[in-house]
């Protein structure tokens, strides 16, 4: 629910049906090349391409259970355009 130009970020409480359905919306997006993520307080759009890099976190400790998915990849550097550089 924090939101500014470049993040976004959503909590809530959610059944594994819904949390399936997010999955599926984020393959999706994948296989795309675009992700948008919105609710009530801000959206941001990701644009993933190329290789990316996957990181995935199991974690057990007594009755408290994590998984973190984290996907990441840097976004292609713009090619600098060719100019005509004059020098008098």
């Amino acid at each position: 629910m924090q939101q500014n130009k470049n993040l976004f970020t959503h909590e809530s409480l959610q059944d594994a049906q819904s949390i399936q359905d997010i999955l599926k919306a984020v393959t999706k997006g994948l296989a795309k090349g675009k992700l948008n993520f919105s609710d009530e307080d801000g959206e941001v759009v990701l644009k993933p391409e190329g290789l990316l890099n996957l990181k995935v976190t199991a974690r057990r400790e007594n009755a408290n259970n994590r998984l973190d998915l984290r996907i990441s990849w840097r976004d292609e550097e713009k090619l600098i355009e060719k100019k005509n550089l004059r020098v008098e």
